[in-house]
Order: C-alpha cells, then sequence, then structure tokens
C-alpha cells in the first residue's frame, strides 16, 4: 500500500484551499446578496467570522495537544501547540481588525469596550503570552510546560468569548454558528460562509504541517549530540595512533 508523502499532502491541501476559497470568494461576492442593513461593509462577515472559526480551533488544538504533551512528555505534541497557537494567535488579529473595518461604518466607531470585543482581545492577549513564556529560560522541556499551563488554562475564554453575545448586552451581532439561537440566514449567504470556512480550515491545515516541520528542524539543530557523536555541523576527528618510542 502506498503512502502520501508530506509534500503530496501539502499540495493536496493547498489545491483545495485555493479552490475552496475561489469559490467562496464568487459566493460571497457575486451569489450572497447585500444585506439589507448593513449594506456592502457585511461582506467583510465571509472573512472575519472563518477567521475567528480557525482561531478557535487552534486554541482548542492547543488544549488538546498541550495535554497530550503533559502526559506523554513527548516533544511532538508541544511542537503541534505551538504551531496551532501562532496561527490562531494570527487569525484572532485577523478577527479583531476586521471586525474593527466593519464596525466603522455600521456602529460608527473603530472599537467600543463591547463584551465579544473587549473578551476578544483578551484572548489574543492571553495566547500572546503563551508564545512568550515559551522563552523563559534555557530549558526546551520546562518552557513547554510552562506554555502547556497558560494553553490549558486559557482555553477557558474561548467560550466566554463565543457566547458573551449570548450572556450580556451587546452591539454584536448574534453568534451566526455554534449559537443557541442563530442569527437568521439567507441560504445563499450561508452556503458563502460555510465554503469560506472551508477554505480557512483547509489553509490553515496546510499551514501549521509546514510549521510543524520547521519546529521539528529547530528541535533537532538544537538538541545536545549523543555521547559519543560530535556536535552537529562538526566533523568528527579522525583517530590518531601514535606509535610508542623505543628506546
Amino acid at each position: 500500500m502506498t503512502t502520501r508523502s508530506p509534500r503530496s499532502a501539502d499540495r493536496f491541501l493547498a489545491v483545495a484551499a485555493a479552490l475552496a476559497a475561489l469559490a467562496a470568494g464568487v459566493l460571497a461576492v457575486a451569489v450572497a446578496p447585500t444585506d439589507a442593513v448593513q449594506g456592502q461593509p457585511q461582506r467583510l462577515m465571509y472573512v472575519h467570522v472563518p477567521a475567528a472559526w480557525l482561531a478557535y480551533l487552534c486554541f482548542a488544538g492547543v488544549l488538546v495537544t498541550s495535554i497530550a504533551f503533559l502526559v506523554r512528555r513527548d516533544l511532538r505534541w508541544d511542537r503541534v501547540a505551538q504551531a496551532a497557537a501562532e496561527l490562531g494567535v494570527g487569525m484572532t488579529a485577523l478577527a479583531i481588525a476586521l471586525g474593527s473595518v466593519w464596525g466603522r461604518p455600521v456602529w460608527g466607531v473603530w472599537w467600543v469596550w463591547d463584551p465579544r470585543l473587549v473578551t476578544t482581545a483578551v484572548l489574543l492577549l492571553v495566547y500572546l503570552g503563551y508564545l512568550s513564556v515559551r522563552g523563559l529560560g534555557d530549558d526546551r522541556a520546562a518552557g513547554a510546560r510552562r506554555a502547556a499551563a497558560v494553553g490549558i488554562i486559557g482555553f477557558a475564554n474561548v467560550p466566554v468569548v463565543h457566547f458573551s453575545v449570548v450572556w450580556w448586552r451587546t452591539l454584536h451581532q448574534p453568534a451566526s454558528v455554534l449559537s443557541p439561537d442563530p442569527a437568521p440566514m439567507d441560504p445563499r449567504m450561508a452556503a458563502a460562509l460555510g465554503v469560506a470556512v472551508l477554505a480557512f480550515t483547509l489553509a490553515g491545515a496546510l499551514v501549521v504541517r509546514r510549521r510543524l516541520r520547521v519546529l521539528a528542524v529547530a528541535d533537532t539543530a538544537a538538541a545536545p549530540p549523543a555521547e559519543g557523536d560530535a556536535p552537529t555541523g562538526v566533523a568528527a576527528e579522525p583517530l590518531v595512533v601514535v606509535p610508542r618510542s623505543r628506546s
């Protein structure tokens, strides 16, 4: 039985993500109707919501792989957690930025101290902290354990962010998905959003896979050489036998 090589899997993900993104763009621009209340700015939803979804997915991955690392003490799990956290931070920042651009014409301001916005900003700070504590000290394993603790505890803020529009009075519209009372949506809008979420998910998987290879190389390079081995990048000196002199 043949197995798919890492590069073949990457190519598959890249092509699938590109096709899904193209389809999502066509659906969002040419098929989905213009929102009757918010107008054209509402089309930012087709990037804003998938970015938030991917951030949630990444932070859930951090939670699971951090627990796995603490149980198994295997740095491979920690590398997955780090790669997922990096992508999640980027997607959270993107969601905040797009939300600000979206809110300006709809709310009249770039930022308000709204429960959804504030809890999302806190989420971003938590996972920036997760990435920061990794570099404290020179012990790779100790840094991974500190980060795992932050990643596990920090995930508690994810449901707070998501359900903030349900629990508190907020300017933010109700959640489009994963909500006990989702906002009504035109089927064409829902189709465009679903395909956009798929595109982001595929692209995110590709980014994490590639980042994992970089992190694995970095860990290998930083690992101390085994006893008796020459340091990485340094050729071992040949054994020289010095004959005894005869008196």
